[in-house]
C-alpha cells in the first residue's frame, strides 16, 4: 500500500518538457510563404498542394525566429475541426500551448469579442448564440403571431403564414446583414429602387432585431454584424493586439466576414489568406468567390500597391492522370478579379510530386438504368476491397442531392454486402427516426390527461399503438395483437364494448385498467403505463427537461439493446452508433433549453422543438466508426481525401442544378456596387449557377487519392436519364454496360 502523504509533504511543480514536432522538408512555393516579409499576402493553394502544413510553418516561423508572442497571431477558419486541428498542429510544432482565441472558427471569435466588449448591463444574462432551427422558430412566430405589425405589398398577401414565404423572409434577413445592411439601410435600399417588398422587409428586421436583444440573443449573421461594429469600434486595441492574421479558406467568406477582417488588419497590416477558388461552393450560404479573386485589390499593401499572390504549385495528393482530370474542369473555370496574370497561370498549371499514389486511375462508367448502376458499384468496391487490398474505410461515394440518390444507393450496397457509413442526415432532430420515441414519450407524459379530442397533442389510438411499437413500450406487431385480444374478451363482458383501438389508449392513459390480465405483453404495456405515470409525476415536482428525458430513457430495456447492438459490431453497431449520436443530440439540446430563461417548462421545450423544421448542428458527424466506405454528398466531402471515390449518378438533370435558390422575394438581388456600397445586382445569372456547379463537381473528383470513377445512367429511351455535361470535361471516353 502506497504511503499516505503527511501534511509535512512538499511538492515542487516542474515543467514538462514539450515534445516538439521536427519541421517537415517545403518546396520552394511553401518557404517563399513563410519567408514573406509581411503586410497582406494571398496564397492560392490547390488540392493536396499542403497549405495547412505551410500555415502551420509560417506561424511557427513568427513564433521562433521572429519572436512573435503566440497570443499575438490570430487564425481563423470556417469549421470547428479544422480549427482545432490547426490549433494541435501550432502546438506540436512550436511546443509551447496558444490561447483559445489563437486558432478559431470565424463565427467563435466573433462571439468571444461580442463578450468581451459588450458592457456588463447591456444583457441580464450571457448573451447566447441561437442556433439555426431556434432561430427559424422566432422567425416564424414573429410573421404568424403579428402579421399586421407590417404592412407587406398586397401580390404577397397569399403567401403570408406559409413556410415557403418564412424561408424567403429569412433568405432576404441573411442575404442584408452578409452584405453590411441594418433595418434602416435594407428598408432605404427597397425605397430607392422601388421594392415594396424589402422595405417592408427592412422593417420587420428591426423588429425581429428587437426581439433577439430582449432574448439577450443572437443568430449567425447577426453575429458577424455585431462584431463588425464592435471591430471597428476597437480597432487601434485589436490591431495592437493580434499582430499578425491568418485566414484558411478564404473562398468561404461572405462580405460582412471580409469586412470584420479590413477592421482587424486592413490598411496593409500583416494578413495572410490560403485558398482556392475553384473550390468555393457554399454561394447557398452567402459565400462570395469574388472575396478571394478580389483580395489583392481589396487589401491593398502599405505602400497602396496590390497585394502579393503566391501560389503552391505542387500537390501531393494524387499522381499526373488525376491531376490531368480535374485540371479539364478547372481550365473551365474563370479567375478574374485582381489576381495578375503570372499567379493566374502558375495555378492553373500545377505539377503532381511522385509518391506511393502512383499516376493514378480516372474512369467513367455509364448505365442503362439506376439498378444497373447501383449493382455495379457495389461491384466494384467489393473487388477494391478484396483484389486491391484496400480498406473500406479508403473508399467513398459522392452524390449531387444526398435525399435523392442516398437512401437507395444505401440500401443497394448494404444488400450487396458492402459496409456503408452514411453522414448524419441534414433534417431536423424532431424527424430523426431515432429520437422519435423519445419525443413521443414526453408527449405523452405532458398530455396524460388531457381528454379534449379536438387538441392536437391529445393522445388518441394512433399514438398510443406508436408508443407501444417503440423501443419505449417493447412490443412487436404480434404482442399487439395478443394485448387486443385480452382487452377485447374482457372487454366483451361489459354492457358497452369498446374498439380495440379505444382499449389500447386506455390500457396505456387509465389507472389500473390491466388489472386482471396477465401475460407478457400485458406486463410490457403496464411497464409502459407505468413509466409514463411517474414521468408525469415527475412534471408535477418540477423537474427538469433533461430529467423528464433521462427518465423515459432509463426506464426501459431500450439502452441495453443498444449496447449490446454494438457489442455485436457489423451493421447494427453503426446503426446502434447512429441511433446513439441522435439520443445525445436531443439531451443537449434538452440541456441548453435548462440553461435558458425562456424554455423552463417541458411543455415550452417540447412546443418549440417541434415546431423546428430546419437542420441544426446538434447532428454534426460525430466521427467514422469502423470500417465502412462513405456515402455522403459532395459538399460534405470538402477537405476530405480517399484512396478510391465513386462519383456517383452524375445526371444531367441534378448536376448541375441550375434551379435559383430564391424567387418569391429575389434575396439574391441584394449585393453591393464596385464600391462596396449595397446596391441591388441582377439575379443570379444561370452561368453562375453553372459555374458553381461545375466547382462542386472538381470538389468531388479531387478528393481521391489513386483512383477516380465516375458515374451515370445513360438511358436508351430518348426521354430517359442522361449524363451530365461534366462527364464529358473529363475528356474520359466512358465505358457503357448494360
Amino acid at each position: 500500500m502506497a504511503a499516505t502523504p503527511t501534511p509535512s509533504t512538499r511538492y515542487r511543480l516542474v515543467r514538462a518538457t514539450a515534445s516538439v514536432v521536427a519541421p517537415p522538408t517545403l518546396d520552394e512555393h511553401q518557404q517563399a510563404v513563410v519567408d514573406h516579409a509581411g503586410g497582406p499576402l494571398l496564397v492560392l493553394a490547390g488540392p493536396g498542394t499542403g497549405k495547412t502544413t505551410t500555415m502551420v510553418e509560417a506561424i511557427a516561423e513568427l513564433i521562433e525566429q521572429r519572436g512573435v508572442h503566440p497570443d499575438q497571431v490570430l487564425a481563423l477558419t470556417f469549421s470547428r475541426k479544422a480549427a482545432e486541428q490547426l490549433r494541435d498542429r501550432v502546438i506540436a510544432r512550436v511546443g509551447r500551448t496558444t490561447s483559445a482565441a489563437t486558432c478559431s472558427t470565424f463565427h467563435s471569435f466573433a462571439y468571444a469579442l461580442i463578450r468581451t466588449y459588450s458592457p456588463a448591463d447591456l444583457y441580464d444574462a450571457p448573451l447566447r448564440l441561437l442556433s439555426a432551427p431556434e432561430a427559424d422558430v422566432v422567425l416564424r412566430e414573429l410573421l404568424s403571431d403579428n402579421p399586421e405589425a407590417i404592412t407587406w405589398p398586397e401580390s404577397l398577401t397569399s403567401a403570408l403564414g406559409t413556410r415557403g414565404f418564412t424561408r424567403e423572409v429569412h433568405a432576404v434577413l441573411s442575404r442584408a446583414r452578409e452584405k453590411g445592411l441594418d433595418p434602416d439601410g435594407l428598408a432605404a435600399l427597397g425605397a430607392a429602387n422601388g421594392l415594396p417588398e424589402f422595405v417592408a422587409a427592412g422593417h420587420f428586421l428591426e423588429q425581429y432585431l428587437t426581439i433577439l436583444d430582449n432574448l439577450g440573443a443572437t443568430d449567425y449573421p447577426d453575429l458577424i454584424r455585431r462584431a463588425v461594429i464592435t471591430a471597428e469600434a476597437h480597432r487601434d486595441e485589436l490591431r495592437a493586439r493580434f499582430s499578425h492574421v491568418f485566414v484558411d479558406e478564404y473562398q468561404d467568406t461572405d462580405p460582412g466576414q471580409v469586412a470584420l477582417l479590413r477592421a482587424l488588419a486592413g490598411d496593409g497590416r500583416n494578413l495572410t489568406v490560403v485558398g482556392d477558388p475553384h473550390q468555393s461552393i457554399y454561394g447557398f450560404r452567402g459565400a462570395d468567390v469574388r472575396g478571394i479573386l478580389d483580395f489583392p485589390g481589396q487589401f491593398p499593401t502599405a505602400a497602396g500597391e496590390r497585394a502579393p499572390v503566391l501560389v503552391l504549385r505542387r500537390t501531393r495528393r494524387f499522381g499526373p492522370r488525376l491531376l490531368l482530370a480535374a485540371g479539364r474542369i478547372a481550365a473551365r473555370l474563370p479567375l478574374t478579379g485582381s489576381i495578375g496574370p503570372e499567379a493566374r497561370e502558375a495555378f492553373l498549371t500545377p505539377e503532381a510530386v511522385p509518391g506511393p499514389h502512383g499516376d493514378g486511375r480516372v474512369e467513367v462508367h455509364t448505365f442503362d438504368t439506376d439498378r444497373a448502376e447501383s449493382e455495379h458499384l457495389a461491384d466494384l468496391l467489393r473487388r477494391a476491397h478484396l483484389e486491391d487490398g484496400i480498406d473500406w474505410s479508403q473508399m467513398a461515394v459522392l452524390v449531387r442531392s444526398g435525399q435523392a440518390s442516398i437512401p437507395p444507393l444505401r440500401r443497394a450496397l448494404a444488400a450487396a454486402g458492402v459496409p456503408v457509413e452514411v453522414a448524419s442526415d441534414d433534417v431536423p432532430l424532431v424527424r430523426d427516426p431515432a429520437v422519435l420515441p423519445l419525443l413521443d414519450g414526453l408527449r405523452a407524459v405532458v398530455n396524460l390527461d388531457n381528454t379534449d379530442p379536438d387538441s392536437p397533442d391529445f393522445l388518441d389510438p394512433g399514438r398510443i399503438e406508436s408508443l407501444l411499437l417503440s423501443p419505449l413500450g417493447g412490443l412487436d406487431a404480434g404482442d399487439l395483437r395478443a394485448l387486443v385480444r385480452r382487452l377485447r374478451a374482457r372487454d366483451k363482458a361489459g354492457d358497452a364494448p369498446r374498439t380495440s383501438r379505444e382499449l389500447l389508449r386506455l390500457a396505456v392513459v387509465a389507472d389500473d385498467f390491466l388489472s386482471g390480465l396477465d401475460g407478457p405483453e400485458v406486463e410490457r404495456c403496464r411497464a409502459l403505463a407505468a413509466l409514463l405515470r411517474s414521468g408525469s409525476a415527475l412534471l408535477e415536482q418540477r423537474a427538469g427537461v433533461e430529467d423528464v428525458l433521462w427518465h423515459l430513457w432509463s426506464g426501459t430495456g431500450w439502452p441495453e439493446r443498444l449496447r449490446r447492438q454494438v457489442d455485436q459490431g457489423g451493421a447494427g453497431a453503426r446503426r446502434a452508433h447512429k441511433d446513439l449520436d441522435s439520443i445525445c443530440a436531443l439531451f443537449e439540446v434538452a440541456a441548453r433549453a435548462v440553461e435558458h430563461r425562456d424554455h423552463v417548462g417541458v411543455g415550452a421545450f417540447f412546443a418549440n422543438l417541434i415546431a423546428q423544421q430546419i437542420p441544426g448542428d446538434t447532428l454534426a458527424e460525430r466521427g467514422v466508426r469502423g470500417s465502412a466506405v462513405r456515402l455522403l454528398t459532395a459538399h460534405r466531402s470538402k477537405g476530405l481525401e480517399w484512396e478510391l471515390v465513386v462519383v456517383a449518378h452524375v445526371q444531367q438533370e441534378g448536376w448541375p442544378d441550375l434551379r435559383r435558390r430564391s424567387s418569391l422575394l429575389g434575396a439574391d438581388r441584394i449585393g453591393l456596387d464596385p464600391s462596396g456600397a449595397p446596391d441591388l445586382v441582377p439575379p443570379v445569372t444561370a452561368r453562375a449557377l453553372l459555374m458553381e456547379e461545375r466547382r462542386l463537381f472538381y470538389v468531388a473528383c479531387t478528393r481521391a487519392r489513386k483512383r477516380l470513377v465516375v458515374t451515370a445512367v445513360r438511358s436508351t429511351d430518348d426521354e430517359g436519364e442522361q449524363p451530365s455535361r461534366f462527364l464529358a470535361e473529363l475528356e474520359i471516353s466512358p465505358v457503357h454496360r448494360d
